[in-house]
């Protein structure tokens, strides 16, 4: 019962009438949502934050992360905001703070910056939209290597990996290639969880079943 969301997607409504729907007990769910960097949500975080506790009809959320950061300085550029994070967290809104990055000069960053709880990361064998150098971030081009040293190292540091971009993007239109990434993710060894895109109530059906598969040991 792991749902992640975000401002951006307007979903937020959406999943507090669903959990309220089916009665599902706040302690038996864990929501993470995201705060973009880029708008005018930033300009008073407190605020935007509260918002979203409104809007999730929560009084906490158990990961809050700043949404996609794509620079190498995003942690000076952040501060601001980071600082806001720790006040929610002293305030018990957030159990967990981190970031989701696109590119590997943030990824990096996000490695050396130990505020960093949680990081949400691209994640796929056939590096397929996973993080590079390009100075174009959301280039479908990934260096997987590079990237996966990066979430090592931060897996390391004992912070939670939460893998996205399994199915590429949405780009994996052949079920080998789904299988794969899943089968990745669920035996590497780093990664903690993750989140997967649905336009369907059968493409549910098929990642319950390639997880279920994958967590049994078949491959």
């Amino acid at each position: 019962r792991y749902i992640d969301t975000a401002d951006n997607y307007k979903t937020h409504e959406m999943i507090r009438e669903a959990i309220k729907a089916n009665k599902i007990p706040r302690d038996k769910i864990f929501i993470q949502t995201k705060l973009p960097i880029r708008d005018e949500t930033t300009k008073d975080p407190m605020a935007t934050m509260d918002r979203y506790r409104k809007e999730l009809g929560t009084d906490y959320f158990d990961s809050l992360l700043i949404h996609c950061a794509t620079k190498e300085t995003w942690v000076e550029d952040m501060k601001f905001l980071m600082d806001a994070f720790d006040q929610a967290q002293a305030n018990g809104w957030i159990k967990a703070k981190g970031c989701s990055c696109h590119g590997l000069r943030a990824l990096r960053a996000a490695t050396k910056n130990d505020w960093v709880e949680v990081q949400l990361a691209r994640i796929n064998p056939q590096a397929h939209h996973v993080d590079q150098d390009l100075q174009n971030v959301h280039d479908p081009a990934g260096k997987y290597d590079e990237a996966m040293k990066e979430i090592k190292a931060m897996r390391a540091k004992g912070r939670g990996i939460i893998a996205m971009k399994l199915c590429g993007n949405g780009d994996f239109t052949k079920p080998e290639d789904r299988e794969k990434a899943v089968q990745h993710a669920v035996k590497c060894g780093f990664v903690d969880a993750m989140v997967i895109g649905f336009k369907s109530n059968a493409e549910i059906d098929e990642a319950i079943e390639r997880l279920n598969r994958a967590l049994s040991g078949k491959a």
